[in-house]
C-alpha cells in the first residue's frame, strides 16, 4: 500500500514538476480547488529555518504563480507563517525553528511534513521514526546545501588558525587566555549554540568527541545570528555558528592533525574538505508525503533551488569549475594529471561502512550528468581521483581509493558521461586525521574537468 502511495506521489511530481519553469501560471494542479490553507509544515534547524527555508519557500512559491508572498512572525519567536494567494486560493506554510532534534520530534508526533536538520538524524530517532520507513534512504533524507561551521572570533583578533585540538581546550575550558593560542594576552569568553540545535551537535562530535565537554559558563543561544554578533562586539570571545551566520564577525582557518589549514571557503566547503564542513538536511517520511511538500523537495534540488542556498549564503550543490592554486601539494603524479584541469566542486562519499555511494553522491550523479551535458562541455573529459585513509599497507590504501573511482566512473557510465581513466592515491592529502573517527571523510572521489 505504502509503495502503491509513494509510485503514485512520484507519477504527480513527474507532472507538477513542469509548472515549476513558469512564474506566469496564476494556478497550479497541485494547488486544486479542494486544496485550502495549510500546504506543510516544517520543524527543526535554526540553521535552515531561520532565512535557507523562508527563502526557498518564497520563491517555491512564486515559481508556482502565487501572489502577494508576504512572511508574518507567528506568537512564538522563531516561528514563521508564509502566505500567498494562489489563483482564488489563500495557501500558507509554517516554520518553526528551535533546533534539528525538534524536526524529529515534529515528525514522530505528526506535527511536521519535513524535518529540518544540521546534522544526520540518530540512531535512537531512527527507531522512534521507524513506522515512517528507513529514514536513512534516499526517498526520506534529503541533503539540501553544505554549511561550515565557521569559529569566529572579534575581527581585531590577531589569530588567524587553530586547530581542532586547539578549539577543543578553549570551548573545554583548558585554555582559557589568548596568550596561549597566539593572541594578545586577555581572558577568553566561550559562545555555544544551545542544546536543541544541530549545529551545536555537530560542533559536539566533529570537535569535542567524548574527550570534552562545554566550560559550564558558556553562553549560549538558540539564533545563530545573535551568537554571532555578541562575538563580534566582544574583543575576547570565540563562538561557533553556520557559515551564513558569520555576519561581522571574522572566521579562522582549522586544521586537523597532520592536515593544512583550511579556511571556510567555497570550494574547501563545497568538497567537504574543511574540517568543520557539515550537510544540511531535510527529512521526511519514506513514503506517504504530501504531495505539495514532496513538490517542495523537487524544487529545493533544483538549479533554481539551489541558486537560492547560494543566494541565502550557504554552499550550493550544483558543481562549478575552480582552476587549481599556483602552489599545491601531493603527489608527483597527481600534481602532473592535474596541473592543466580545473577541479569541481563535488567530492563523492560513501555511506558508512559501505562501498555504495551515499544519498548526496547519488543525488550528485545527477548533478554531474546535467553539468556534462551543457553545450560548453560536451566535448570536455572528467577525471577521477580516489583518495582513502590509511590500512596496513599503503599498496591495499592505493587499490581501494582507485576503486571507489571505479565506482563513481560505472555511476556515470550509467548516464552515458564517458571519463579518461581512473586514478587512485591512497592515503595522500587527507582532510582529517587518519587517526581519528572522522577518517571516513578521506574515502573520497575527487573530480577534475580536462
Amino acid at each position: 500500500m505504502y509503495l502503491l502511495l509513494h509510485r503514485l506521489c512520484r507519477t504527480l511530481i513527474l507532472s507538477f514538476g513542469l509548472t515549476l519553469t513558469s512564474a506566469a501560471s496564476t494556478e497550479s494542479p497541485a494547488f486544486g480547488p479542494n486544496t485550502t490553507g495549510l500546504l506543510f509544515t516544517l520543524h527543526g534547524s535554526n540553521t535552515i529555518g531561520a532565512q535557507l527555508a523562508p527563502n526557498l519557500i518564497r520563491d517555491y512559491l512564486a515559481a508556482k504563480g502565487a501572489r502577494n508572498i508576504r512572511s508574518t512572525p507567528l506568537s512564538t519567536i522563531n516561528e514563521l507563517r508564509i502566505q500567498a494567494d494562489l489563483g482564488n486560493q489563500k495557501v500558507f506554510i509554517d516554520i518553526a525553528a528551535h533546533g534539528s532534534s525538534t524536526g524529529f520530534k515534529g515528525l514522530e508526533q505528526s506535527q511536521a511534513d519535513i524535518a529540518m536538520a544540521s546534522r544526520p538524524i540518530k540512531a535512537s530517532e531512527l527507531v522512534s521514526l521507524s513506522r515512517l520507513g528507513d529514514m536513512r534512504s534516499k526517498r526520506a533524507e534529503h541533503v539540501i546545501a553544505i554549511d561550515g561551521i565557521a569559529i569566529i572570533v572579534h575581527p581585531d583578533n590577531p589569530v588567524k588558525h587553530l586547530t581542532l585540538q586547539q578549539i577543543a581546550a578553549v570551548f573545554s575550558g583548558e585554555i582559557t587566555n589568548w596568550s596561549q593560542v597566539g593572541g594578545h594576552r586577555g581572558h577568553i569568553k566561550v559562545y555555544a549554540r544551545d542544546n536543541q540545535s544541530g549545529t551545536w551537535d555537530t560542533f559536539k562530535s566533529l570537535v569535542f568527541g567524548k574527550g570534552y565537554s562545554l566550560i559550564e559558563n558558556a553562553e549560549r543561544f538558540e539564533s545563530n545570528d545573535q551568537l554571532s554578533d555578541r562575538v563580534a562586539a566582544d574583543l575576547t570571545g570565540i563562538g561557533f555558528v553556520g557559515l551564513a551566520s558569520i555576519r561581522h564577525a571574522r572566521a579562522i582557518a582549522v586544521s586537523d592533525q597532520d592536515t593544512q589549514p583550511q579556511a571556510p571557503q567555497h570550494l574547501t566547503i563545497a568538497t567537504e574538505d574543511y574540517p568543520l564542513s557539515r550537510r544540511l538536511f531535510l527529512y521526511t517520511p519514506a513514503y506517504s508525503l504530501k504531495p505539495t511538500a514532496e513538490e517542495f523537495l523537487h524544487f529545493v534540488q533544483s538549479e533554481a533551488g539551489q541558486e537560492q542556498v547560494k543566494t541565502t549564503g550557504f554552499i550550493s550543490q550544483t558543481p562549478i569549475s575552480i582552476k587549481p592554486a599556483s602552489t599545491r601539494e601531493g603527489p608527483e603524479n597527481y600534481l602532473a594529471l592535474t596541473q592543466k584541469a580545473e577541479r569541481l566542486s563535488v567530492n563523492f562519499r560513501f555511506a558508512k561502512g559501505s562501498a555504495t555511494l551515499d544519498n548526496k553522491a547519488q543525488q550528485d550523479i545527477q548533478r554531474l550528468t546535467e553539468y556534462m551535458q551543457k553545450p560548453q562541455n560536451r566535448d570536455r573529459q572528467l577525471l577521477l581521483i580516489g583518495f582513502g585513509d590509511e590500512k596496513a599497507s599503503a599498496e591495499r590504501s592505493v587499490v581501494l581509493s582507485k576503486l571507489r573511482a571505479v565506482t563513481v566512473r560505472s555511476a556515470l557510465h550509467h548516464h552515458r558521461i564517458n571519463t579518461a581513466p581512473v586514478q587512485g592515491f591512497g592515503a595522500y592529502l587527507p582532510v582529517v586525521s587518519n587517526k581519528s573517527k572522522a577518517k571516513i571523510k578521506n574515502r573520497r572521489v575527487e573530480v577534475w574537468l580536462l
